[in-house]
């Protein structure tokens, strides 16, 4: 049996805080392996990087996500009860749910609302000196998942909205005052759903039955009934909150416009394959989530290694996307790379891995992939702008990481034949 490698430090809750991205594969580069013992938050756990320890995190006979999660986690990113923390049948029935938002048809119709959101706006920059394309195109997704989820959302909530919504992704890995806001916007966002869904089941609000809302407010668990409203109102929560973080990736597709402008020019053409290849090398090439956590259901072998069950795991989400014995050159941006990915789904992991319906691979990847698309399009087709001098560096200390600067537009100027419509 061979001994499972364990880092030096006491405890490594500190170093993962400081450096998430790179914590787990600088370790397994350091100790040869794709796997290591450590503690996280003064609990003994495993940490593993790679495909084949990405194909045995998926598996559900040797992984459970019930109790995995830091509480920390779940009273400011998930919360508690939601999809994220079942296994088994009952994860499967939950995630139906989840899935029948995700046809083609309602994707495109988010795709389209998120297009004349940036329309929008886009005018209004126009006569800004500059805009911090963080902070709108947070707004510009708050606006188009509420309309396309079936939310109400009055002008004058936009601001207050957006950011308690940012606040359940933007403070999860943080500490001190800036966790406390987290949870804060946690129970403020789970009171303002819980009474959207309240509003929907006695008739005062009508969502359409398609709609998020309208889906999640009738929906049946897996023992026959109505699911209460908290726990409706965090699962609402897991459709508005990580599409309004997909604001993260827009700025990482200005910033890779920025950094690769013979790929601009490309662009330009409307070609929807060369979206397609750039999109999905940002979400490979720049920092989104960093890990996932998992427990291991029972003891069993790996490699020659024994796994205790019970054991907190976590997966390198990130340094598996720049794994050197799955892709060439890892820390080089190529787009043309994804024509030669053939599918796998434990190479390619921003958003998790395995299979949409019956694992743990986030649901909402293909509205990533066409709101980015949206934005892509948009940038390159539908805005002109400059880049004024600011600090471009992406802070990989904090969860998400961005540039510091946030990504900063000047003289905006919308062009293309629909810049004047409505």
């Amino acid at each position: 049996m061979r001994t499972i490698p364990r880092d030096t430090s006491i405890d490594g809750t500190l170093a993962l805080l400081r450096d998430p991205y790179g914590f787990i594969s600088e370790r397994c580069r350091r100790y040869g392996a794709d796997i290591f013992r450590t503690r996280i938050m003064l609990r003994p756990a495993i940490c593993m990087s790679g495909p084949e320890a990405a194909a045995l995190f998926y598996d559900e006979r040797r992984f459970l996500r019930r109790g995995a999660t830091p509480t920390r986690i779940q009273k400011t990113l998930f919360g508690k009860g939601g999809v994220q923390g079942l296994d088994g049948d009952a994860h499967r029935h939950r995630k139906q749910m989840f899935m029948t938002l995700m046809t083609p048809e309602c994707v495109a119709e988010l795709g389209e609302s998120s297009d004349q959101w940036w329309r929008r706006y886009a005018r209004r920059w126009a006569t800004m000196d500059r805009a911090v394309l963080y902070d709108e195109t947070r707004e510009i997704l708050t606006r188009s998942v509420c309309e396309w989820a079936g939310v109400p959302l009055d002008d004058s909530d936009v601001g207050r909205r957006t950011r308690e919504l940012t606040a359940l992704f933007d403070t999860a890995g943080a500490v001190g005052p800036k966790y406390w806001q987290g949870r804060v916007a946690r129970r403020v966002a789970e009171r303002w759903i819980a009474g959207v869904i309240g509003d929907i089941r006695t008739g005062r609000v009508e969502a359409p039955k398609a709609s998020a809302a309208g889906v999640i407010a009738t929906f049946r668990d897996s023992d026959g009934a109505l699911l209460q409203p908290r726990i409706a109102s965090v699962e609402l929560l897991n459709v508005l909150r990580p599409t309004v973080a997909v604001s993260v990736f827009v700025v990482f597709v200005a910033h890779a416009l920025h950094q690769h402008p013979g790929w601009r020019e490309r662009l330009a053409a409307g070609s929807d394959h060369d979206a397609e290849l750039f999109v999905q090398e940002v979400r490979r090439f720049y920092p989104f989530f960093p890990a996932v956590a998992a427990r291991v259901a029972q003891d069993f072998e790996w490699k020659g290694y024994r796994l205790r069950g019970g054991t907190l795991t976590l997966l390198d989400l990130y340094g598996t996307d720049h794994d050197a014995r799955t892709w060439e050159a890892p820390e080089e941006f190529r787009p043309e790379r994804s024509e030669q990915w053939h599918g796998d789904p434990f190479t390619f992991v921003p958003q998790g891995g395995g299979d949409h319906h019956r694992q743990h691979r986030c649901p909402g990847e293909w509205i990533t992939i066409q709101l980015m698309k949206v934005a892509l399009h948009f940038l390159v087709g539908s805005l002109r702008y400059k880049v004024p001098e600011q600090d471009m560096q992406i802070d990989r200390s904090r969860l998400p990481a961005l540039p510091r600067s946030r990504f900063i537009l000047s003289d905006i100027k919308l062009a293309g034949p629909r810049a004047g419509t409505t």
